[in-house]
């Protein structure tokens, strides 16, 4: 019995050896610094992915913590409560290409829609029914810039002048896209996506003798085919913007009734969700954006806009101001009448009168001289607020004088300075109805502020151009850079928002929307906070008529 018992104790001693040893082993390899398995959860909780090419084998299913945590204060998976989980978004890798510091494009990619060619490229080969009353197709060569303008009387300069057409920037903005440096193939990766669809040709084309039913067909297709894409579905459209080279009104019907003008595009659902960039915009409505006419000065190089810039700023000015354009008869509420009276009865003043021979203010020789000769150039609202005249004027170093604030300074507000005094002159519509003297407020200006002045609007030129889409401006932004920025700050400022947590358009008024874009971005905060807009100088500029009882 004794010798079983010791060979029984034998036994036991061994197993108790060898599970100390088992036991000591796993100890050591779970809490060394240089455990593999601490190494492993310390990776996964402080991922940090690089915007490069590897990124994209990283699975998007990964979960990225809104906030990063350091490496002390990680918790376990189990510890963390289901209130306490991150949100996922699946346009993460986007935002993180920002804070790729090697990476030129960080932030700023563009993915572009291959739309089917009924959306765009058919219109072009049908160019001929775009406009009703001319020919579209010659000013849609050359990438939409029109063809070469002669230099016959030395008013333009050697290089970039086109016979452009107000209504080709579908096609202009298009080919500029397709020289962007930041185009990608990979939609996760961009900061925004383009809709290269020509809406503007889409709403000319049926504008006169057609139904509703043919007039929304291509909206209503678009917006179908877009949102069964899985690019959209990742911010249902929110991340998406177009082009379109027409006034607002033109997509906004306001019923039915085949009587009614234009489309219905800017009222659709989808489109409200987009960011549709118009040459000129609705005040009362947040879903469009005005971007600059085209002009006739598309360069392709930074010389040719300072070898222009230089000589709008040393030209002799022989007029103290003009006016190109035709009276509005129909319009009661039109100044253009009064305008051209006092033009015609003022020695400092010239006019270009389009009423009876239309083809001279056709000819953007004679407008661009007139232009260049004169110290302030008028442009009052026309069939709309805004007119390419105001764009063309600026162009040519003149002064522009604007009546209504919706003609030029709550429309383009990505692209021009918040104090409009700096580089133009109001004069209130009521003031000319009471006959006030143009000549003798624009001859109180001295002359160093005239020149200060001309400064501003001439700096202003590249801004409010678009480049040669065949080219690229060296250092120089024109419209489209400044267009495509604008549209990218916005959504990284919604995704960031979302990511954060932050209500967006809380106490948002949509007919306010043209008082929201002159506000600096802290002062549009803190305004949405409160729930109001507040006081601004144009608010009787838009106020609407009210109702009697």
């Amino acid at each position: 019995m004794a010798k079983g018992s010791s060979h029984v104790f034998q036994q036991s001693s061994i197993m108790c050896v060898f599970g100390l040893l088992c036991a000591l082993f796993w100890f050591c390899l779970l809490y060394s610094p240089f455990g593999v398995f601490q190494g492993r959860t310390f990776w996964s909780s402080s991922l940090q992915i690089s915007p490069t090419s590897n990124q994209s084998r990283i699975q998007e299913s990964i979960p990225i913590p809104v906030v990063s945590h350091e490496p002390e204060n990680v918790e376990s998976e189990s510890a963390v409560s289901p209130s306490k989980t991150p949100k996922v978004f699946p346009f993460m890798k986007a935002l993180r290409t920002i804070d790729n510091k090697s990476d030129p494009c960080g932030g700023r990619y563009v993915y572009v829609h291959d739309l089917p060619s009924r959306f765009n490229e058919d219109m072009v080969k049908e160019c001929g029914g775009i406009n009703r009353f001319f020919d579209m197709c010659k000013f849609i060569n050359n990438s939409g810039l029109g063809p070469p303008l002669e230099n016959t009387e030395g008013v333009f300069s050697v290089n970039g002048w086109y016979a452009t057409n107000q209504f080709t920037l579908d096609v202009i903005f298009r080919n500029r896209m397709k020289q962007y440096e930041c185009l990608t193939n990979d939609s996760s990766m961009a900061a925004a996506i383009f809709v290269p669809f020509y809406a503007g040709f889409d709403a000319s084309r049926y504008l006169w003798g057609y139904n509703t039913s043919v007039r929304d067909a291509a909206s209503l297709d678009l917006v179908d085919w877009l949102q069964n894409r899985d690019e959209w579905k990742v911010m249902n459209g929110k991340d998406h913007f177009l082009v379109g080279g027409r006034i607002t009104w033109d997509f906004r019907r306001l019923s039915n009734k085949d009587t009614d003008w234009g489309n219905n595009f800017l009222f659709l659902p989808a489109s409200k969700n987009m960011s549709v960039l118009l040459i000129e915009s609705s005040p009362f409505n947040s879903n469009d954006f005005a971007i600059p006419y085209p002009t006739y000065f598309h360069p392709s190089k930074d010389s040719d806009v300072f070898t222009w810039q230089n000589r709008m700023m040393k030209l002799d000015r022989k007029w103290l101001f003009c006016f190109a354009g035709a009276p509005r008869p129909g319009n009661p509420k039109s100044i253009r009448s009064l305008l051209i009276d006092q033009c015609k009865n003022s020695n400092s003043g010239k006019l270009l009168e389009c009423g009876n021979d239309e083809s001279k203010c056709h000819s953007p020789s004679n407008i661009m001289k007139m232009f260049q000769r004169s110290v302030f150039c008028l442009q009052p609202p026309g069939d709309s607020y805004t007119r390419r005249s105001a764009f063309d004027s600026i162009l040519a170093g003149c002064i522009p004088v604007f009546f209504h604030p919706a003609s030029f300074y709550t429309q383009y507000t990505w692209h021009l300075p918040k104090k409009y005094t700096k580089y133009s002159i109001f004069i209130p519509e009521d003031d000319i109805r009471r006959n006030i003297s143009i000549e003798q407020r624009l001859g109180q200006i001295d002359s160093e502020t005239v020149k200060m002045m001309r400064k501003e609007v001439v700096d202003l030129i590249p801004r409010l151009i678009y480049a040669d889409p065949n080219s690229r401006l060296e250092s120089l932004k024109d419209a489209f850079d400044v267009s495509v920025e604008a549209v990218i700050n916005k959504v990284t400022k919604l995704r960031k928002d979302l990511v954060a947590g932050r209500r967006n358009n809380g106490g948002f008024i949509e007919e306010l929307s043209w008082k929201y874009a002159l506000l600096e971005e802290e002062e549009e905060e803190e305004e949405e906070d409160e729930e109001s807009a507040g006081v601004h100088e144009w608010d009787p500029f838009f106020s609407k008529p009210k109702q009697q009882t």
